[in-house]
């Protein structure tokens, strides 16, 4: 009896927890949960980030490329997103794929100067993440699953993603 009240209790909290979820907007696809692959890499200051060390929080990881019109449109958003929502609920993670310490300095200085890239210099993190073009962008919640997919460039800031994303990162 008392493991069916349990099991009971723990189909309720699950119900519960999806109902409380926001409706993710247009063009946000829901993944299935599964966790997210290994990231570990430095950025241009040889500061190194592992994914693994972000857990309890949400992050959002994104795939770019300079070459990439679309990444070049959608950067400056990121840049305001992260004004709008602190690291401390939403930590942005950009990774750069494949291209050089000269070709990614001059375009964050003319475009973001203010956000910081890793390096994913021999492409071996973007192939194991497998996004399917740039830029790809990635919500992994804080127990490190991922849980939503986000193909091509938009605007981060419009009230539909700003309160999905705040509603979705609330403490």
């Amino acid at each position: 009896m008392m493991r069916i009240l349990l099991l009971i209790g723990a189909l309720l909290l699950t119900q519960a927890a999806a109902a409380a979820a926001p409706a993710p907007p247009r063009g946000l696809m829901p993944l299935d949960g599964r966790p997210a692959p290994a990231l570990r890499l430095a950025d241009m200051n040889g500061q190194v980030t592992d994914l693994q060390q972000l857990r309890g929080r949400w992050v959002l990881v994104h795939f770019w490329a300079s070459w990439c019109g679309p990444c070049r449109r959608e950067m400056p958003t990121l840049q305001r997103l992260s004004a709008r929502i602190p690291p401390t609920r939403l930590q942005l993670v950009l990774v750069n794929t494949a291209e050089s310490e000269d070709e990614v300095f001059s375009f964050l200085a003319g475009v973001t100067p203010e956000l910081n890239t890793l390096m994913d210099r021999d492409g071996r993190v973007t192939e194991r993440w497998q996004p399917r073009g740039l830029p790809s962008s990635f919500l992994v919640d804080p127990q490190g699953r991922l849980r939503y997919l986000a193909l091509g460039g938009r605007d981060w800031t419009t009230p539909a993603y700003l309160n999905f994303l705040q509603a979705l990162t609330a403490p």
